[in-house]
């Protein structure tokens, strides 16, 4: 009597399993590119809803400066405007401000006024200080037409 071994791999098994192997192949490519291409359009409308968003907050923020109320409000706290007939007064915290004497020396007490101004009445001033201040350890600039050579009323010595 012969005893019949059951065989691991048949042939059936083996094109079962190249059938399965060729499909996976094909298959793999294209799920993988839908798979990356869905992840990307779901990135593209999180990106679309954030513009979105945005768009409308600064929609709300424009819409804000048609309001007079608004536009006097940030007149009177970027630019320190102040009505016709007010007085300005600035409040200086101590916490804030140092204890330090102010020094009497330099173009920078030219600037120190101790008033209120505008911040372009400030940079404006100091521009106009920066001019007038001569640098030190810079050459003489001769004046305007002086290229060194003796003027016609002067001798030449020879």
């Amino acid at each position: 009597m012969q005893v019949r071994v059951p065989r691991m791999f048949t042939v059936r098994a083996m094109v079962f399993a190249c059938v399965l192997l060729l499909a996976f192949v094909l298959v793999y490519p294209t799920l993988r590119s839908y798979l990356q291409q869905k992840a990307d359009v779901d990135q593209l409308r999180s990106d679309v809803a954030s513009a979105q968003a945005r768009n409308e907050d600064l929609q709300a923020e424009l819409d804000r400066w048609d309001d007079p109320a608004y536009v006097t409000a940030q007149a009177r706290e970027r630019l320190s405007f102040v009505m016709p007939g007010e007085k300005a007064f600035h409040v200086i915290d101590p916490e804030i401000v140092p204890d330090t004497a102010v020094s009497a020396e330099g173009p920078a007490a030219a600037l120190d006024t101790g008033a209120t101004q505008p911040w372009y009445a400030s940079v404006w001033e100091s521009v106009q200080v920066a001019g007038e201040t001569p640098v030190s350890g810079a050459p003489d600039v001769p004046a305007a037409g002086d290229n060194g050579s003796p003027t016609p009323t002067q001798p030449v010595d020879g």
